[in-house]
């Protein structure tokens, strides 16, 4: 399997030289001359083909700027590209992220042990994912009962999750998003996160602890980030100088969550507090491992099954449904068509729901650090576009906001709008005593996402005039053909949210393809962190002998030193 990899993934010529691409190019140059005011003319049935259904999840493609035939071409497209074969590749044990010769398994911890022996995983790979859940659990269960407690014998009543990058932005986006499904504990819990390097949340938040009854999660693949690491020998002093050199704190109120044992265990994370993460799952796909203990610990062990639920619920859609009818690959290809031929570079991200708040945070990072990228699989640059710019916010905060750019601006924005479509009618509701305006609100907020999502289309003309008046001044003018889709869910649950998250993350993988990019390592990432190392001594006033820097930096250092 590992050959056949590398023969499919390195061995594709360059997206521009496809023939189908060429074809799509051609195409596109007749569609930048139809507006889509004119495609729902010629075909007023156009949502009845352009949308498509899953489970609770509705995703509405009849205002993108395409037709059949396009999304014909796009299918050619993917069998050119070997979509089908590299698909195949992603749910093995193949070393499909070849620059760090690893698998790409994140999409594992999702999965039930049958079907993983079903797709032909190793055994022991399953049962040890397995473990590592059942671990975690027990860590829950145990935490909520009020039976898990500190080093001088009181309950634990806060839990820090410190982390950074994947180590955070998942675990802390799912927990406020799905804050409305917190268990009842024995003890009231209370879940924070910390990831910022200059220490800012972490003394506006110690200032409101207890160390007695306080626990820390360090969530780091590597255990080496220096972000988490120096955020947890902050928190560390803090709880040593409050209670003493006591024989219990170290195993009682820090748990770690890495790749790299050894270094919990020289940190001093005691064993049975170390929960384990494979070196295969990466830190923007790491949600579903015990990296996501903030996860359970807010909304229970059987809300995170089936959260684990949702997500295999998808995976198993994106491995079968065919092209015409598979959710991760028709809004991948249709993002394509609008990067790559209409030349859109910046996507946005316009959740109707305060709770998905964190969403399009989250997806900055799984979109740009995976397909950010400007070097193919075969070592060459590219010469077409790969990541567009992932930017967003929640919609009715950005309508006062950037949405005067996105309908009079002059810069060619795709947009993903996202809504439930039920809201504040579970039991938690229906005896609140204002149950009945909060469903008023949710249809305000559900009519401004239908609305902004058509004035994009259409712009004037998605509003009757009723005056009858003909003329309408340039300042008031709105061109539209702003092409965007619409993903309805049917409500915000562990479950829904679950298949939400795996249906980017399969996009992002099939975008990846389609270029021939590598969306699982983050090389430049890394560099940063290497020349941050290079200059924490020169801003102590250590200089190494020899060592010079530009101009700039130089002059920096200088001011930051007082010197200027």
């Amino acid at each position: 399997m590992q050959k056949e990899s590398l023969t499919i993934l390195e061995t594709l010529p360059p997206l521009s030289a496809d023939p189908h691409f060429i074809a799509l190019e051609a195409m596109a140059e007749s569609m930048q001359k139809k507006p889509l005011a004119r495609l729902f003319e010629e075909d007023a049935d156009r949502f009845n083909q352009f949308h498509f259904q899953l489970e609770g999840l509705l995703i509405d493609f009849s205002k993108q700027r395409i037709d059949q035939a396009i999304l014909e071409k796009l299918a050619e497209l993917t069998k050119s590209r070997k979509l089908a074969e590299s698909i195949a590749l992603l749910f093995s044990e193949s070393k499909i992220n070849q620059s760090e010769n690893r698998a790409a398994m994140h999409w594992a911890l999702r999965t039930p042990e049958k079907a993983l022996e079903a797709l032909g995983i190793d055994p022991e790979i399953s049962r040890a994912i397995h473990r590592e859940l059942e671990k975690m659990y027990a860590l829950v269960e145990q935490i909520h009962q009020g039976q898990y407690r500190g080093a001088t014998g009181e309950v634990v009543t806060d839990v820090v999750n410190i982390g950074v990058g994947g180590s955070d932005l998942g675990p802390l986006m799912a927990s406020y998003a799905l804050a409305d499904f917190t268990v009842r504990t024995e003890k009231e819990l209370n879940i924070h996160f910390v990831s910022t390097m200059d220490g800012s949340q972490l003394s506006e938040l110690l200032h409101q602890l207890r160390p007695e009854t306080t626990l820390f999660i360090i969530s780091s693949k590597s255990f080496g980030t220096i972000d988490t690491l120096k955020n947890a020998a902050t928190v560390r002093s803090w709880m040593e100088k409050a209670l003493g050199d006591e024989p219990q704190l170290l195993k009682n109120h820090f748990i770690g969550v890495s790749s790299n044992s050894e270094a919990m265990s020289r940190w001093g994370i005691a064993k049975e507090r170390q929960l384990y993460l494979w070196e295969w799952v990466g830190g923007r796909y790491s949600l579903w491992s015990a990296i996501g203990l903030p996860i359970a610990l807010t909304i229970g062990v059987e809300g995170f099954k089936s959260f684990l639920e949702g997500g295999y619920m998808m995976d198993c859609h994106f491995r079968e449904a065919p092209f015409n009818e598979n959710l991760p690959i028709l809004m991948a290809m249709i993002e394509i068509w609008n990067s790559n031929c209409l030349d859109i570079q910046t996507h946005a991200v316009l959740p109707y729901d305060g709770r998905l708040k964190y969403f399009a945070s989250y997806l900055q990072q799984l979109e740009m650090e995976s397909n950010g990228k400007n070097i193919t699989r075969r070592e060459e640059r590219v010469d077409y576009t790969t990541c567009p710019i992932i930017w967003g916010e929640v919609g009715p905060n950005a309508q006062h906001a950037f949405y005067q750019l996105l309908h009079q601006g002059t810069e060619a924005v795709s947009a993903d709008f996202i809504a439930p479509k039920r809201r504040y009618t579970d039991d938690q509701f229906t005896y609140s005593e204002n149950a009945t305006e909060l469903i008023e609100q949710h249809d305000l907020a559900l009519a401004n996402c239908l609305a902004q999502s058509r004035l994009l289309a259409f712009g004037n003309a998605a509003l009757v005039d009723e005056t009858g008046e003909e003329h309408i001044p340039a300042y008031k003018g709105y061109e539209g053909n702003q092409p965007s889709s619409t993903l309805l869910i049917e409500s915000l649950t562990p479950k829904t949210l679950g298949m939400l998250i795996t249906l980017y993350e399969h996009k992002v993988f099939v975008q990846s393809v389609i270029w021939n990019i590598n969306p699982f390592d983050q090389w430049g990432v890394e560099k940063g962190k290497e020349i941050a190392s290079q200059l924490i001594p020169l801003l102590k006033g250590d200089r190494p002998a020899g060592s010079v820097i530009d101009s700039s930096t130089e002059g920096l250092i200088q001011y930051l030193q007082g010197y200027l």
